[in-house]
């Protein structure tokens, strides 16, 4: 007998798999898995040469993708004011390095973009973001404390961008690990973000 289906196998597929988020992040006030990862094709970054300053660990599912891209550029282009709370931003995919050269240089990115690439995703697993199912990381966002504990994480649909007003809060974020920075802070800069949880 035909299907009386009127979606294909393979397109409600694909959509089941950029809907759902396994939302499993390492939660708040949990230290934070220390690695060493190639930054560049000769080049590899710890993340306890950080220790001392936030950081903000950007993991997200696969260099090129139009959602990353788009991402990516947002950060980019909020990189002076990460600097400015003093903080460092690094991004992390399951990509090779020569991958994640190429991307940068086409999307003129100036921050490191870290390849979680063999063992495959074993720092997304640690951190508790990978997808299992499809072989890449959750789209998910880390801030490192300068004691180098999880100070907040969030974890945001894989086929959506946080963007706005994910920048501001990040911007609070950072700025609340950050002494200098939370004495400069106007009382009433607070993001008002319900979906988002931390301490």
């Amino acid at each position: 007998m035909p299907s009386t289906s009127t979606k294909s196998e393979p397109e409600h597929a694909y959509k089941e798999m950029y809907s759902k988020s396994r939302r499993s992040a390492l939660p708040p006030k949990t230290e934070a898995p220390d690695f060493t990862l190639r930054s560049t094709p000769d080049q590899w970054l710890s993340l306890s040469e950080f220790r001392g300053q936030p950081v903000v660990l950007a993991f997200y599912p696969a260099d090129w993708s139009p959602v990353c891209g788009d991402q990516m550029a947002l950060y980019n282009e909020m990189l002076k004011e990460f600097h400015d709370l003093g903080a460092e931003l690094i991004g992390i995919s399951v990509d090779g390095a020569w991958c994640h050269a190429a991307f940068a240089r086409d999307r003129k990115l100036h921050f490191p973009l870290l390849a979680d690439f063999e063992p495959k995703g074993d720092i997304a697993r640690r951190y508790g973001v990978y997808r299992y199912k499809d072989g890449v990381s959750e789209r998910a966002l880390f801030v490192i404390d300068a004691d180098g504990k999880v100070y907040w994480s969030f974890v945001s649909p894989v086929g959506v961008n946080p963007g706005e007003p994910m920048e501001f809060f990040l911007r609070w974020r950072i700025c609340k690990t950050n002494k200098q920075c939370r004495q400069r802070w106007r009382p009433n800069d607070q993001p008002n973000v319900s979906q988002i949880a931390g301490p």
